[in-house]
Order: C-alpha cells, then structure tokens, then sequence
C-alpha cells in the first residue's frame, strides 16, 4: 500500500470542505495510508507589501520543507505546473508509485509556494489557470486521488 502526505497550508475553516475531505480520505483508505500535515499560515498586514509576500512565502516554504517525508516524491500544487486529465493523473500516480512508496502532495497558502520548494520536484501540477482557494484544491485533490485510484482499480467512479 503507497503512503500519501499532504502538506497543506493553513486549515480547513468550512464544515463541508472539513466533510467532503472526510469522505475522501475514508473512500482512500482503500488504496492508500493518507496523512495530512497542516502547516500554520504566516501572518500578515491587511495589505501587504511585495517584500512582506515574499517574507511571509519564504517562511511557510521552511515549515514545508522540514515536515516533506524523506524519499518521498514530492509533487507541489502551483499554476506553472502541468495540467492533467483524470486517467492522465491516475497514470503519474501508477509512474511516481513505481519509484517510490510514498508521494508528498503540497499545497501553498493565499500567496502560493517558494521557489525552494518548487524546486524539490520536476513533477509539479495545475488545477488550470482558475485560482482556488487553497482549502478548496485540498478538497479537489484528495477527490482526483480518489478518482486516479479508481480509474487504475477499474471501479465505477470514473465515468
């Protein structure tokens, strides 16, 4: 069984985003031991400055890195990454999982991720060019794990 960690900035406000991820995890329990570490979201003024934004990334890039599992391939969430259909993404999922047991999804807070952790992979994936808000891709991609899951057991899920 694969072991998934999700590093995600900040935490889940809404009881349905609470819930749906919920939903998600126990329908994953089936494929895979699902970890979620949140990571404290790095405070900052109401408006702030282009230098407090890179301030406030370089830091909840620090709190990223150390909490990454060691050997794990890393796949950050961030718009310069690559677009996949569900079936493609079931298939990176089946790749990545050849040459590792354990995959380390993270998503960056409001202001999005560090160079420094970027770097850390050359897989890197886009929900599309629509931002989201970061508690909600949490929801989308424990969803389109599931799906990739279920596409690759050939369940019903996918249609």
């Amino acid at each position: 069984m694969i072991n998934i960690t999700i590093i995600a900035v900040g935490k889940l406000k809404e009881s349905y985003l609470r819930d749906g991820c919920k939903e998600y995890l126990k329908r994953l329990g089936a494929f895979a031991k699902v970890d979620i570490i949140e990571i404290n979201e790095e405070r900052c003024s109401d408006n702030p400055s282009a230098k407090e934004i890179e301030t406030v990334i370089l830091k909840e890039g620090e709190r990223i890195t150390q909490r990454i599992p060691k050997n794990a391939a890393v796949i950050p969430l961030c718009i310069e990454g690559k677009e996949y259909s569900s079936p493609d993404f079931s298939k990176l999922i089946e790749e990545l999982s050849l040459n590792s047991s354990h995959l380390c999804f993270i998503i960056g807070g409001s202001f999005g991720l560090s160079d420094g952790v970027k770097a850390l992979s050359k897989t890197k994936l886009s929900f599309g060019k629509m931002t989201l808000p970061h508690q909600l891709a949490r929801l989308v991609l424990l969803e389109q794990v599931y799906r990739g899951f279920s596409i690759s057991n050939n369940s019903k899920y996918h249609k």
